[in-house]
């Protein structure tokens, strides 16, 4: 069987249960437990198998996967009754009496296209807010994380219930087929790039679209931060996964004062998580293939390198590298997904400010100082999808904070209940009584009829 055909069983086999299969409060419940057992049980084969795909170690792989699909699916069990009622809302004195309500309605089938650098966490967790708002769901996890994807593939049809929840395997010739289907809504995270396809492709069917996309977050450090903690933050947040995370600084703007105290601290933080070897570390990833090393290798040639610069392409491996970072250099013009952090000295705030917006708006924004007017500046003088102050990427996995992106670096948000309202329809509703009927909405209108309209609004 090819894959049309058995693109369209599966599709209409969950659209035809859609019609005739319940999907309430029990039902979500049921499911989001599910899928809670499936991330318990089988935790070390899960880890295992992003260990093949990405060397990725265990700590990352609770922290960064599993754990935050499970911080989301206890979030969800334990509000899904408030976010499920319906919400009451004034009613305005011409629709008197009457009551108005909103009440939140499944889209339907939702397609969720995950990634393959947090190949569970970025899959599963949109499926968190699509089960709570009682949706069908389609999965279609990357090609390039095969050994987690061949292990979902098995696993969700032994835990999830098929009828309305399929995990399909697709590369992009048979995703772009995919995306010919009408759903009721795309929920795609990936680059910017395969982005406008993904929403060119849904607009064909009028399909709604989520895009977490990423860009290139900056992190302003200014001198009176506490640079010991912002180097090691730093640190984590790049180093992470190899640099291969969307919410992960891309580069660092510095005050001249510190910037050679900050240099020093993150290396001797680089060589605390990782030894002088970081090869050798259990707790440093790998790049996903040979193709995005080849590109961060190219990012490397004629640039003044701080710290670290050696590689290993039979491993695929990039040591964590510092490098004097310029303005107009060619790393500095497209995210770089890798563990290359460029460093750039920069006087004023202002002119930080001004860099910032010259470039599309990045998906994360990080700044470090203690001083809370400088503070609001930045915060009101751009615009990015999230912002950590004296930190980095720990806003994202906040269940009651908004994840997603603006611009450039992406279009809605999910996570908590923003999940919910996102795979929801939220539908207007006014229950009318009929002993009352307000004459002046009816023909013919008078010049009272117009007075009394005034009042009225």
């Amino acid at each position: 069987m090819g894959f049309d055909q058995h693109i369209e069983q599966v599709y209409a086999h969950l659209k035809g249960n859609l019609k005739c299969r319940p999907r309430d409060k029990e039902w979500r419940v049921a499911q989001l437990k599910a899928l809670r057992r499936l991330l318990q049980e089988n935790d070390e084969a899960l880890c295992a198998a992003m260990w093949k795909d990405l060397r990725k170690s265990r700590f990352e792989c609770v922290a960064t996967e599993q754990g935050i699909v499970l911080s989301e699916i206890e979030h969800a069990l334990r509000n899904l009754n408030s976010w499920m009622k319906p919400q009451s809302v004034r009613t305005p004195l011409y629709n008197q009496p009457g009551i108005c309500e909103i009440r939140h309605e499944p889209l339907g089938l939702v397609l969720i296209i995950g990634a393959w650098n947090y190949p569970i966490n970025l899959l599963l967790a949109p499926m968190v807010g699509a089960i709570a708002a009682g949706n069908a769901i389609l999965l279609k996890p990357s090609e390039l994380s095969q050994h987690t994807t061949q292990l979902l593939v098995q696993l969700l049809p032994q835990y999830m219930d098929s009828d309305l929840i399929a995990i399909i395997e697709a590369g992009p010739a048979e995703t772009s087929i995919l995306l010919n289907f009408s759903f009721d809504l795309v929920f795609f995270t990936g680059s910017g790039a395969i982005g406008k396809i993904v929403m060119s492709k849904s607009a064909q069917n009028l399909t709604p679209v989520v895009l977490e996309l990423g860009g290139k977050s900056p992190a302003l450090v200014l001198a009176d931060a506490d640079i010991e903690v912002a180097a090691r933050r730093i640190a984590w947040g790049k180093f992470m996964n190899a640099g291969q995370t969307c919410v992960a600084p891309d580069y660092i703007l510095v005050q001249p004062s510190v910037k050679q105290q900050l240099v020093s601290e993150i290396k001797k933080c680089l060589h605390q998580f990782y030894g002088a070897a970081p090869q050798r570390s259990l707790d440093y990833c790998r790049i996903i293939n040979q193709k995005n090393y080849d590109r961060l290798i190219s990012f490397l040639v004629g640039e003044k390198i701080l710290a670290g610069g050696g590689a290993d392409a039979d491993d695929l491996y990039i040591e964590p590298t510092l490098i004097e970072g310029q303005w107009n250099s060619l790393v500095m013009q497209e995210e770089i997904f890798g563990p290359i952090l460029p460093i750039i000295e920069v006087g004023e705030i202002e002119k930080m400010i001004s860099l910032v917006n010259g470039k599309p708006k990045p998906l994360s924004l990080y700044l470090f100082t203690r001083d809370r007017s400088h503070q609001e500046l930045v915060l009101q003088g751009t615009s990015s999808g999230g912002v950590s102050v004296n930190d980095v990427v720990m806003h994202m996995p906040v269940p009651g904070l908004p994840f997603g992106g603006v611009g450039a670096s992406g279009m809605g948000h999910y996570h908590g209940e923003f999940s919910f309202k996102t795979f929801s329809h939220a539908k207007g509703i006014l229950r009318k009584s009929t002993w009352m009927d307000i004459p002046i909405r009816y023909a013919p209108y008078s010049i009272r009829n117009i007075k009394i309209l005034r009042w009225l609004f």
